[in-house]
C-alpha cells in the first residue's frame, strides 16, 4: 500500500500564500504522476495541478499563473506553492499519485486524506 501525507495548510488572508507538501511512503518501483485536486464544499473534486516523472505540467485554468507544482523524484514528493490567493480556492486539497509497486509489479493509485485550506480576511 502507498500512503500520501500531505502538510502545509491552514487559513490565510485573500493575496497570501501557502505551501503544500506531500510525501509517498511504501513500496514504490515508480511513480509517474503526482499531483494536486481540491474540492470545495457543494462541489465536485477537481485537479489543480500535476507533474510527471519527467517534469511535464498541467494546471487547471484557475491556477496557471499563481500556482507552481514541482516534485522530487528521489523523496518521492510532490508540492504545490500557492500564490496570490482567493477566497475562492477555499478548498480540501489532495495529493494524489500513481505508478507502480516494487512487489509485486502492479498499479497503484492512491490519495492522502487531505488538508484544509482556507483563504479568508
Amino acid at each position: 500500500q502507498v500512503q500520501l501525507v500531505e502538510s502545509g495548510g491552514g487559513l490565510v488572508q485573500p493575496g497570501g500564500s501557502l505551501r503544500l507538501s506531500c510525501a509517498a511512503s511504501g513500496s514504490i518501483f515508480s511513480i509517474n504522476t503526482m499531483g494536486w485536486y481540491r474540492q470545495a464544499p457543494g462541489k465536485q473534486r477537481e485537479l489543480v495541478a500535476d507533474i510527471t516523472i519527467g517534469g511535464s505540467t498541467n494546471y487547471a485554468d484557475s491556477a496557471k499563473g499563481r500556482f507552481t507544482v514541482s516534485r522530487d523524484n528521489a523523496k518521492n514528493t510532490v508540492a504545490l506553492q500557492m500564490n496570490s490567493l482567493k477566497p475562492e480556492d477555499t478548498a480540501v486539497y489532495y495529493c494524489h499519485a500513481d505508478g507502480f509497486y516494487r512487489f509485486p509489479s502492479r498499479p497503484f493509485d492512491s490519495w492522502g486524506p487531505g488538508t484544509q485550506v482556507t483563504v479568508s480576511s
